[in-house]
């Protein structure tokens, strides 16, 4: 675990990914690839729609697209209304295959999976090829990369939900189709996490992450923009898809403090009773500060190529 006083979240990754390259060289099996500094920063909201999870396996190589704009433009319409997110595989599957990926879907609680082959001459097929305009089917190539060869599924829901279920895909075409890299180790940094969320059952913004983390734009970002929009300085560290730490940037000035509680629901008095000695302490002054403590125990799963801990 460090804590570093007057610190970025630069210096936080730069130390990170110093020492954890160093440990997992030493302790990998024989023949392992570690992912060397710098490592890729990946934001949250760039996370959520390539990946469909915070926790991205980037020996994964296939990546999710949005194609909602596309599809509103279609005549499908399932479609209509719905984040529609898309999965481009070089492979062409076979009838038990997608009969398998189907029953996949529908075991997470999806309604079904929509897919088109590209054929040799570029044309499609599959159950949405009608729905499609012969217009715009090479903007649906262009948006998706797709070439001859290709099988690709679509995803669609509400956007948070397809978002989950285009993840769960990306990670089940990946293992049925062998895609995963072996024997390596690739690291990222999460960044960018919401400071907020809007709760619908408490009818009220509440705290996304760590409440003490800091507000990208500080306390005007706090007192000029809507609480769904402000960003903090909080970072997850990522192997495998396995996160090893969350860390932050701290908030360290109690006016900053005061204000992102109010947001929250919570008054002065509530802090001074809940959080007394923050509280208390940044009344004389605290460094800006940051830090992280990545899992040893995590580390260790990862390094012993263990499914849990």
């Amino acid at each position: 675990d460090f804590e570093m006083s007057f610190a970025t979240q630069e210096d936080v990754f730069k130390v990170g990914e110093e020492v954890l390259t160093a440990a997992f060289e030493k302790f990998a099996p024989e023949g392992y690839e570690v992912t060397q500094a710098p490592y890729p920063i990946i934001s949250y909201k760039q996370a959520m729609l390539e990946f469909g999870s915070d926790k991205p396996d980037l020996r994964n190589p296939l990546r999710i697209v949005d194609v909602t704009d596309f599809f509103q433009r279609c005549t499908f319409k399932p479609f209509h209304g719905k984040t529609v997110r898309a999965i481009n595989v070089h492979a062409k599957l076979s009838k038990g295959q997608h009969e398998k990926l189907l029953k996949f879907a529908q075991s997470i609680g999806m309604g079904g999976l929509g897919y088109l082959e590209v054929l040799e001459d570029k044309s499609y097929k599959g159950p949405i090829d009608k729905f499609i305009p012969d217009d715009m089917k090479q903007e649906i190539a262009d948006i998706a990369g797709l070439t001859p060869g290709d099988t690709i599924f679509f995803i669609a829901d509400r956007e948070a939900q397809a978002a989950l279920y285009a993840g769960q895909i990306r990670t089940e075409l990946g293992n049925r189709l062998d895609l995963i890299e072996k024997n390596s180790y690739r690291f990222c940094y999460i960044n960018d996490f919401p400071m907020y969320e809007y709760d619908n059952e408490e009818k009220k913004y509440i705290f996304t992450h760590n409440p003490f983390s800091m507000p990208q734009g500080g306390l005007e970002a706090l007192n000029t923009k809507e609480p769904s929009e402000i960003l903090a300085y909080q970072y997850d560290i990522v192997c495998n898809g396995i996160e090893l730490s969350s860390g932050a940037v701290r908030n360290h000035d109690l006016d900053i403090m005061v204000k992102a509680f109010e947001i929250a629901g919570y008054t002065e008095e509530d802090l001074k009773e809940k959080f007394g000695a923050l509280y208390n302490a940044f009344q004389f002054g605290a460094p800006p500060h940051a830090g992280m403590a990545p899992g040893v125990d995590r580390m260790i799963m990862l390094l012993r190529n263990e499914e849990n801990i």
